[in-house]
């Protein structure tokens, strides 16, 4: 066999022993050891895009559900460097992804080698750990050394604690391809029992008390963990939970669903000052809460890992890898003041909507309200993830995901792809035109790939509807190009161009039949960006009103 083509078949096995199960390819010429690895391993789900961005973020999104490793192979060149964004998204919200990158040898390099660069810690300090393989060689050592290094790269990239990206850099010589010779120096086979290298895991630090007090508030960001067992306790203790879509606990009685425009009123969050709040994740999508944080009297930042924690707002004063919530006695008034305030608040929120026709935050609002529980749904970053924040009632049997590690629009319906190939169940993406255009490669399925069950909503103002509720809508005669940015692409005709089907959506009553069917599909929902956010002034006035009241 020859080294190149050993090399490869032995890490593909070894990252299988360590519990890899998917694998996204990009096809290139160096990487072709690799390709046929992975193509030859009954144990894997292959899937292959044209596209390396599109790859990238497949896998991302396969990773994000699963919260498993998933290995990403390309080409050099180039072909690299196109997987960086979803490296850094990986690296910003801790998706454990192992990135395999082909590369020429080294007496190629610097000598303007064709599809040649620098792929050395290409990702930079994007990656939780990188290694340059080296150029394999038919001699002994060489599988000890393969294998142990796959099940380090497998098991620093799944953490526990500080998952995220690992990049192996493998240079290869040619041949590529096997040359039909399947002689060794050594034997090739890993132990037989599992991963060559077994990682054992230490039991959790112990954690923090926190002193028992009735006026506490748990906050859940993207990204959380344990996020039950913490509602739970929250439950226990009479504290009010507020939590972004993406964190998993907007659900229950003490879910605080219009947090953002609670908060948003003075006097109400004057009066409700905590005593202590706990978070959990990376919370970042309400101004409001944000400044609100800085008040707390106590703000405990719950962290997996001690090296990495969230505090945006710099307001934390005490880390921990874990906390305990304990009940205080006392009365509920602290939390039935909160409580009074979300039904007064939601009931004003959900009438303006329910006046508001088609909708950007109603759509948002009844597309979570028809989803049947099981269900996924993934939101783009800008603004559906915002509009699901604000209008979104509280509700259990709803997986919601979206890249909020770096808050981007690239790469979404190639993460959504991955993201439904991953979960057991119905899924469906909520994003708006720019970023839907920004991967329309996403939609780019061969003949022989696995199909996801995933109806994307693409929610079509004509541009960039954030920057309508920005100060940059203040400047007029620059506004719309520079940020505005009105394309005028109908998307009937580009879905129609990969064979995706679509249906179009003008009356809100039409989104429950639209939403059915299966396979990948596109629904599109057309709005207008000045009503929009004439929508979004009248939802605040309105709910700052409703609470004023609620307060007396």
């Amino acid at each position: 066999m020859n080294p190149a083509s050993a090399l490869a078949t032995v890490l593909v096995d070894e990252l299988v022993r360590c519990g890899v199960s998917d694998m996204v390819v990009a096809p290139g010429s160096r990487s072709t050891p690799l390709a046929l690895a992975a193509h030859a391993e009954s144990r894997l789900r292959l899937h292959v895009r044209i596209d390396e961005r599109s790859a990238s973020f497949l896998a991302l999104g396969l990773a994000r559900r699963s919260e498993r490793p998933v290995a990403l192979v390309c080409t050099s060149g180039t072909a690299a460097a196109n997987f960086h964004p979803a490296v850094v998204e990986a690296h910003e919200s801790g998706v454990p992804l192992l990135v395999l990158t082909a590369d020429r040898p080294p007496e190629l390099r610097d000598t303007g080698a064709n599809q040649t660069i620098d792929q050395v810690k290409l990702y930079g300090t994007a990656v939780r750990w990188f290694a340059e393989v080296g150029v394999p060689e038919n001699r002994p050592g060489q599988i000890a050394y393969w294998r142990s290094l796959a099940a380090r790269a497998y098991q620093r990239a799944l953490g526990p604690g500080d998952p995220g990206p690992v990049h192996l850099n493998l240079p290869f010589r040619e041949p590529l391809i096997p040359d039909g010779d399947t002689s060794w120096c050594e034997p090739l086979e890993g132990n037989p029992a599992g991963p060559w290298v077994r990682a054992r895991v230490a039991p959790p630090a112990v954690s923090l008390h926190i002193p028992p007090t009735r006026r506490g508030v748990l906050v859940v960001g993207d990204g959380a963990v344990n996020v039950r067992r913490y509602v739970a306790a929250a439950g226990m203790a009479g504290w009010p939970v507020i939590s972004e879509p993406s964190g998993g606990g907007r659900y229950g009685d003490h879910a605080v669903s219009a947090y953002h425009f609670l908060l948003g009123t003075p006097e109400f969050a004057e009066a409700h000052r905590p005593d202590v709040v706990v978070t959990l994740g990376r919370p970042g999508l309400s101004r409001p809460l944000m400044s609100w944080l800085q008040h707390a009297g106590e703000h405990i930042v719950v962290a997996p890992d001690l090296a990495r924690w969230p505090d945006p707002t710099r307001s934390a004063t005490q880390v921990a890898e874990a906390a305990e919530i304990t009940v205080a006695a006392g009365d509920d008034g602290w939390l039935h003041s909160w409580q009074r305030a979300e039904r007064a608040a939601r009931s004003a929120i959900d009438d303006v909507l329910d006046g508001s026709g088609l909708s950007e935050p109603r759509l948002a609002r009844d597309l979570v309200d028809l989803l049947p529980n099981g269900s996924l749904l993934f939101s783009g970053s800008s603004m559906p993830i915002r509009d699901l924040d604000q209008a979104m009632r509280p509700r259990r049997g709803l997986r919601v995901l979206a890249n909020r590690g770096a808050s981007g629009i690239d790469g979404v319906v190639s993460t959504a792809m991955g993201a439904a190939l991953a979960h057991n169940g119905p899924s469906y993406a909520l994003l708006g035109d720019l970023t839907f255009l920004h991967d329309q490669n996403g939609l780019i399925l061969g003949p022989r790939e696995p199909r996801p069950d995933l109806c994307l909503v693409v929610v079509n103002n004509d541009g960039g509807g954030i920057f309508s509720l920005l100060s940059q809508a203040s400047l007029p005669e620059p506004f719309e190009r520079l940020f505005g940015t009105p394309h005028g692409v109908d998307l009937g005709y580009l879905t129609a161009a990969t064979g995706t089907p679509y249906t179009q959506v003008t009356e809100i009553e039409q989104l429950a039949k639209a939403l059915r069917g299966d396979g990948p599909r596109v629904v599109e929902v057309r709005t207008d960006r000045g009503p929009n956010a004439a929508l979004h002034a009248s939802m605040r006035e309105a709910a700052q009103e409703a609470v004023l009241k609620a307060l007396g």
